[in-house]
């Protein structure tokens, strides 16, 4: 990524890849309320959920540790 994205150039990135807030959220596991939020300046993305969604928007640059990850805890968690 070249650069932090603000709200309306994440929203133009969502458009470009035809996806909804909605979708965007189902697809990533975050609250899609958390995201219209990050989105529209309510929430900063500094900690927990919105700085997750925040930075799968490009909004800001930082890192989700692992434990943040549902899909990830429950990969960990089966057995193989």
């Amino acid at each position: 990524m070249h650069g932090i994205r603000t709200a309306a150039q994440a929203r133009a990135w969502l458009d470009r890849q035809g996806k909804s807030v909605q979708q965007f959220a189902r697809e990533h596991g975050v609250d899609a309320a958390t995201t219209y939020q990050v989105l529209s300046g309510r929430k900063k993305g500094r900690r927990g959920e919105a700085h997750k969604v925040a930075v799968l928007l490009g909004m800001k640059d930082g890192v989700i540790p692992i434990e943040a990850e549902p899909r990830l805890r429950e990969a960990q968690a089966t057995p193989s």
